[in-house]
């Protein structure tokens, strides 16, 4: 005899897979809309100074800033001296950096040995000096070489403090230059003969220095920007001649900061100005870092 059982519905229970699945990919969602929100504030925070920067600087945006001398009369200032400093400040941290970072990087890479105390000493130093703040190395500045060993407050001791806030930079970045660099390229110079330094040199660094350009280029143009440093060794805020390598100096971001503390309207449209010139420097030396990085990258 056979019994048949009444039917009887039941509830369909997801697995717990299902609903580990749910919510990871609720999570998801939440984590990437928060990125996507934050994104959003930073750029249009971004775009919104930017274009305020240029409305507002654009009507004195003409060759009186570039070629004028400063006044205390709005409509006849310009920033000649502070734009030349600029450009020779920039010329000296590139003078100085580069081949003092390039060498560094290549001693802690190629001849440190790792096991010895004081290079482990010189690295710990130098990822640590990357984050100590602009103002201190203008403090130190203003104490060891202003009045220490008496350069004064000349452009040439606002140069070595720059460099001295961007070399970190400059090691760290050539150093990951280097390593990225293939062992095969090394083994196959030393196969044939090569000493050391001829690896080095002709194999290691012509592969190297692309990044390495890249990394001192993104460094001069953080350094074209400082101010903290700068005004601690002399960029005073008011120079009506062109600067000399010895001799007194102001900055463009120092001129810049100066217009916007007077009250007239007009000195605050050439502060608007003088951030579209500064702008355009920076930007146009990381183009030329995103060129060569681009131009010369090799795919190893």
């Amino acid at each position: 005899m056979t019994v048949i059982e009444p039917h009887v519905e039941r509830d369909f229970e997801p697995a717990p897979e299902q609903f580990g699945r749910r919510s990871q990919a609720w999570k998801n969602r939440l984590f990437k809309t928060a990125m996507l929100f934050s994104m959003f504030v930073a750029f249009g925070t971004l775009a919104v100074l930017l274009v305020d920067t240029a409305v507002t600087g654009w009507p004195a945006l003409n060759s009186q800033l570039l070629t004028g001398l400063p006044s205390t009369l709005p409509e006849e200032a310009g920033g000649r001296p502070a734009i030349l400093a600029t450009l020779y400040l920039g010329a000296l941290v590139l003078l100085l950096s580069v081949p003092i970072g390039v060498l560094t990087a290549i001693y802690l890479e190629e001849y440190a040995d790792r096991t010895r105390w004081w290079n482990r000493l010189i690295e710990v130093n130098i990822q640590n000096l990357a984050a100590v703040p602009s103002i201190v190395y203008g403090i130190l500045g203003l104490a060891f070489i202003v009045r220490g060993i008496g350069v004064g407050r000349v452009v040439f001791a606002g140069g070595l403090i720059l460099t001295l806030v961007v070399l970190p930079t400059v090691v760290v970045a050539s150093r990951e230059a280097i390593r990225s660099v293939p062992d095969s390229i090394r083994q196959g110079a030393f196969a044939l003969g090569a000493t050391k330094w001829q690896v080095v040199w002709r194999q290691v660094l012509p592969a190297a220095i692309p990044g390495m350009a890249t990394g001192s280029i993104l460094a001069l143009s953080r350094a074209v920007g400082e101010t903290a440093p700068l005004i601690m060794v002399g960029a005073i805020t008011y120079v009506a001649f062109n600067p000399e390598l010895f001799g007194p100096y102001t900055a463009l971001p120092v001129q810049i900061y100066n217009w916007t503390r007077q009250p007239d309207p007009g000195f605050q449209t050439l502060a608007a100005a003088g951030a579209i010139v500064l702008l355009v420097i920076v930007l146009s030396m990381n183009s030329v870092a995103i060129f060569l990085r681009n131009r010369y990258r090799r795919q190893w």
